[in-house]
């Protein structure tokens, strides 16, 4: 089993709107960068667990927990012209672009702002501190429990 971050701005898809989808299942989709797309596509896999995380938002912070319960599969949205994230590149011989499906797991009755993560020594090499910006990235075990103990 692995772990990972996923990052989301809360007023486009919150661990609230993840809750709320019918089984509590979300698909996680729309990533457009290729490190992140690399994760999805070859790291992520049934069965892993996710922190979700609220960015760009007034506390960035680790709202709490998901777990993947399909693993990667090309992203539907890339050949849709009609969507934002249509890339005219991408073709179902050929997919650029993929997505997991996440289940709800649980909301951190703290949640862990980001400013709270890069004080702690135990999380000082998340890549979520020496890399902020990309939106899927691996957590490790220590740094996973780490964030459930201070969550909870």
């Amino acid at each position: 089993m692995n772990y990972w971050l996923f990052k989301s701005e809360p007023d486009e898809y919150s661990l609230t709107d993840l809750k709320q989808e019918p089984g509590q299942i979300g698909r996680w989709d729309g990533i457009r960068n290729y490190q992140a797309r690399n994760f999805l596509r070859d790291g992520v896999r049934e069965g892993d667990g996710v922190l979700f995380y609220h960015s760009a938002c007034k506390v960035p912070a680790v709202a709490g927990t998901a777990k993947v319960v399909r693993a990667a599969y090309p992203d539907p949205a890339q050949f849709d012209p009609e969507s934002k994230y249509f890339d005219p590149k991408a073709s179902s011989k050929n997919p650029r672009w993929f997505c997991v499906d996440i289940q709800w797991q649980s909301a951190f009755a703290n949640p862990v702002p980001l400013k709270d993560i890069k004080q702690n020594p135990a999380l000082a090499e998340m890549v979520l501190v020496k890399q902020g910006r990309l939106s899927i990235q691996p957590v490790t075990e220590q740094e996973w429990t780490a964030l459930n103990r201070l969550g909870n």
